[in-house]
């Protein structure tokens, strides 16, 4: 099928990564300015024009000026490192202390501006990186409505899958994962309470990184829930995805679960990259729960699973994991007590110019305000989550006690020592669905709950097309095994390189 009619001609920056950037600049063929002009008219041209994709929120009004400031430093001291200069895209989850507001994409939130900023936003800005603008997500990170529509947001419209416009970018990360697919920018922050990172990543052909919940810090994102909430990279390819995990990585005073990353994370994730990383590796397959939703992806899963193999994985299958059914009510019981909790703590950590003060002033916002604000779902998820009782309740501590021993105890951990593997795999998700803002969203099955739950990694790889429609495999394991997932992900991808830019094509091709 040919590109759509509004699909846009070459863009000179095309799939350019992080080190093409770099080399551009230093040879004097770009600059940080001249990059972020040419980003910012690609913006132009298909976000709000062309096929309006609405994946931005705000552009920063302030990164022409940045990136001016960057490249006089480049001129005098040299670069900082592998971001200086390069144009980066954050979801609008994400705070800034600047001319930027952070609103989770909800109304209620306009013009919230925090005291400082989040601390990987500080993180990026010390490595030199310019954030050209908050992208578009699934409002309150897909935690208002049980029947919402991934990408929509008061704020940002709803946003449309690069590959086929008719179908989801999938969320909540939805912006972030279409601006980077789409070469808004040349990489890009999502977050991730359950798929958000990795789900959007399967349906936009990207890499996609969910930390272990600990290497990188929440302060200040409006939060879901403090056991599983973390910010993770959206990349084109494994090597940005390790140079910008590496960017935010760290400890932070102001996010206690933190306390380990300087000792059990790495400043430089690119050192673990190795083309031959399948050599010998122990990969088990978990079946049950991981497989069998979609045809499709269980069909590029097994492919993936015989290059592995021919790469010199060893491969265990099937590896046994409990009932996901019985950890996803678990799980749902723990996000709702958090998420009252937490919000309100994020809420009152604004201070009095806070545009609202409470999860109660949030759900009476909306109803004041109905027809912009839910003229498609509603806030079922707000009201159950308002309902709740503080940490201390006996319901919240079985759920959370529950969801540890599902997911790691008798799950990652357990088939990971029972087999001596290295990495888990599966399908990452189903290919994209259609927007449906009638019905909602529509799904049948992914990999992301049992190391979202556990807080442990999970990287996605793009790993081949349906009818035109990107899919990816997962690889999961324990906590901290980053470096080893990293090495598996990067010697996959270096072998298949399923990569490719969207066409931007009316319907998928069928």
């Amino acid at each position: 099928m040919s590109p759509g009619a509004d699909a846009p001609g070459p863009f000179e920056l095309d799939e350019l990564t992080v080190a093409d950037l770099q080399k551009r600049m230093q040879s004097g063929q770009d600059t940080a300015k001249s990059l972020v002009q040419k980003y910012l008219a690609r913006i132009e041209r298909l976000d709000t024009r062309g096929p309006a994709l609405h994946y931005m929120i705000e552009i920063n009004p302030e990164a022409l000026a940045i990136a001016e400031a960057l490249d006089e430093e480049r001129r005098k001291s040299g670069p900082r490192g592998a971001l200086h200069g390069v144009p980066v895209l954050i979801k609008d989850n994400i705070g800034t202390a600047d001319r930027m507001t952070t609103t989770a994409g909800s109304l209620a939130l306009e013009g919230s501006i925090p005291a400082k900023d989040s601390f990987v936003a500080a993180r990026l800005r010390e490595a030199g990186a310019v954030i050209i603008g908050k992208t578009n997500l699934s409002e309150w990170a897909n935690f208002r409505s049980t029947r919402s529509s991934s990408g929509w947001s008061a704020r940002g419209g709803q946003a449309k899958n690069p590959y086929a416009l008719d179908r989801n970018p999938s969320g909540s990360s939805s912006g972030t994962g279409g601006a980077v697919a789409a070469n808004y920018g040349a990489v890009g922050l999502g977050s991730e309470t359950d798929g958000s990172v990795t789900s959007p990543s399967n349906n936009c052909c990207l890499v996609g990184i969910k930390p272990t919940v600990g290497l990188v810090s929440r302060s200040g994102v409006v939060p879901i829930s403090h056991t599983q909430d973390t910010v993770g990279p959206m990349t084109r390819t494994v090597m940005d995805a390790a140079i910008l995990l590496g960017a935010i990585a760290g400890p932070d005073a102001d996010d206690l679960v933190t306390k380990n990353a300087l000792v059990r994370g790495h400043r430089d994730y690119t050192t673990f990259l190795d083309a031959a990383g399948l050599k010998g590796a122990r990969i088990g397959i978990p079946r049950k729960g991981f497989f069998g939703y979609n045809p499709h992806s269980d069909k590029i899963a097994e492919d993936a699973i015989a290059i592995m193999k021919r790469l010199g994985a060893v491969i265990v299958d099937p590896v046994e994991f409990p009932d996901g059914d019985e950890l996803g009510k678990a799980e749902y019981e723990v996000l709702l007590y958090e998420f009252k909790a937490d919000l309100n703590a994020y809420l009152a950590g604004l201070g009095p110019a806070a545009p609202i003060k409470s999860l109660k002033d949030a759900i009476d916002f909306n109803e004041r305000n109905r027809a912009r604000e839910m003229p498609y779902f509603g806030q079922e998820i707000f009201i159950e989550a308002q309902a709740k009782g503080p940490l201390t309740e006996q319901a919240y501590l079985d759920a959370l006690a529950t969801c540890e021993r599902l997911s790691r105890t008798q799950g990652i951990d357990a088939a990971m020592d029972k087999h001596r593997l290295d990495a888990l795999v599966a399908p990452t998700s189903a290919p994209p669905s259609l927007i449906d803002l009638v019905n909602g969203d529509y799904g049948s099955g992914s990999a992301t709950t049992f190391p979202a739950v556990a807080g442990y990694p999970h990287i996605t790889v793009p790993a081949g097309f349906v009818f035109g429609l990107p899919v990816g495999v997962s690889f999961f394991g324990r906590a901290w095994s980053e470096p080893e997932l990293l090495k598996l992900a990067y010697a996959f991808e270096q072998a298949t390189k399923h990569r490719r830019p969207p066409a931007f094509l009316p319907t998928a091709e069928l």
